[in-house]
């Protein structure tokens, strides 16, 4: 039994098992991924990544960034912002600010203050004229009275 058992057994398990084992399963699976996995990683895979893709992205997509993008940021975007935005604040509005509305602020509005102040002022002066010929005429007329 011993003798069967070391034999065939270990036979068994010594060689076609671990031929098996070692060979097959070491040499087709490893070799699969050590061959054409790997391969694949590293060749097409990488290759893919590291250039149709990052060509892609120094390529067209940056050329597209530093490009068009850019040439319309600073080109257009910029020009339209110093030409006509500028020119219109600069022109339109600030000359709309610094001529209508300012000469309308100075002039109508202290037009408005002078109304008041001239009004205030007129008021006082009636009210103590009034009174000053009140009083006056009050005098001359008790004056009268008692002679």
């Amino acid at each position: 039994m011993d003798g069967w058992m070391d034999g065939l057994m270990d036979g068994w398990m010594d060689g076609w098992m671990d031929g098996w084992m070692d060979g097959w399963i070491d040499g087709w699976i490893d070799g699969w991924m050590d061959g054409w996995m790997d391969g694949w990683m590293d060749g097409w895979m990488d290759g893919w990544m590291d250039g149709w893709m990052d060509g892609w992205m120094d390529g067209w997509m940056d050329g597209w960034m530093d490009g068009w993008m850019d040439g319309w940021m600073d080109g257009w975007m910029d020009g339209w912002m110093d030409g006509w935005m500028d020119g219109w604040m600069d022109g339109w509005m600030d000359g709309w600010m610094d001529g209508w509305m300012d000469g309308w602020m100075d002039g109508w509005m202290d037009g408005q203050t002078d109304r008041q102040t001239d009004r205030q002022t007129d008021r006082q002066t009636d009210r103590q004229t009034d009174r000053q010929t009140d009083r006056q005429t009050d005098r001359q007329t008790d004056r009268q009275t008692d002679r």
